[in-house]
């Protein structure tokens, strides 16, 4: 079976002037290439909260947890790679901060080169994108090899928020309890909101009501399903509950959000 095409946008078009997409916890299906030209904000990555800023490229791999605030004033590109790609992509999360002209300069012609292809409509556009993402596995790999990227040690608490993440995005909608997540994990939930307050600056509870937030705004704007089938898919008890969630984190009800969203 064939891959999806490779995607190439601003972050404005992410967004779409919806700031949730990027700034609520998620995680997406494909490789996740993000080239901040302009701005700084707040990362939540690899179970860590830290500081973003101008000519930061993020790598975060299918399936890992993040969300991005840049800002009004903020920029940026993303790139979104299929999983299962022959592109030698880097394995794990990665933020690198980019300070030497040169390497500036070649990312962002990459990125500018890929996204000419995306809207020209040229002949065989699809393969040139494909080797622009080859070239930009090839820059990634080159600066993560550096010394002044290398990878931060992770404390304890860091570790912990790191292995709830990663629960959180394989099981959001299995309407399990933050005593069920600490025991998985051998702590007590008591542990587990300390760590990921420590880490990340939200309790385990904030993460995980953020991914769930996000799967039920994404589904009720990009969907026709209906919100209490969407209610029952995230695990909420009833519609009633899961509309009672949505006006306490939104101020609005399921279906004044899909009517405004459209």
């Amino acid at each position: 079976m064939s891959l999806p095409p490779i995607e190439i946008k601003p972050l404005s078009h992410v967004t779409a002037g919806q700031d949730w997409r990027l700034s609520l916890a998620h995680d997406r299906p494909e490789h996740v290439i993000i080239w901040v030209t302009r701005g700084q904000g707040r990362l939540l990555l690899n179970g860590t909260r830290r500081g973003v800023g101008t000519h930061n490229a993020l790598t975060i791999p299918p399936r890992t947890l993040f969300s991005l605030e840049l800002g009004r004033q903020g920029s940026g590109m993303m790139a979104l790679i299929p999983d299962g790609t022959e592109i030698r992509l880097p394995t794990g999360p990665r933020q690198l901060r980019v300070r030497e002209v040169t390497s500036i300069t070649e990312l962002t012609g990459i990125f500018e080169a890929a996204q000419r292809e995306m809207t020209q409509g040229r002949a065989l556009a699809q393969d040139a994108i494909d080797a622009h993402m080859a070239l930009m596995s090839v820059w990634l790999r080159r600066q993560i090899s550096q010394p002044d990227h290398l990878p931060i040690a992770m404390n304890a608490a860091a570790r912990l928020s790191a292995r709830f993440c990663e629960r959180v995005t394989r099981q959001h909608a299995d309407g399990l309890t933050m005593a069920d997540h600490a025991a998985a994990l051998n702590v007590t939930a008591t542990h587990l909101t300390r760590a990921c307050k420590a880490a990340t600056g939200r309790t385990a509870a904030d993460l995980l009501t953020e991914r769930i937030l996000y799967a039920a705004r994404a589904a009720l704007v990009e969907t026709n399903v209906p919100a209490q089938d969407i209610a029952r898919h995230l695990g909420f008890g009833s519609a009633a509950y899961f509309t009672r969630f949505m006006q306490q984190h939104t101020g609005q009800t399921p279906t004044a959000l899909r009517k405004a969203a459209r």
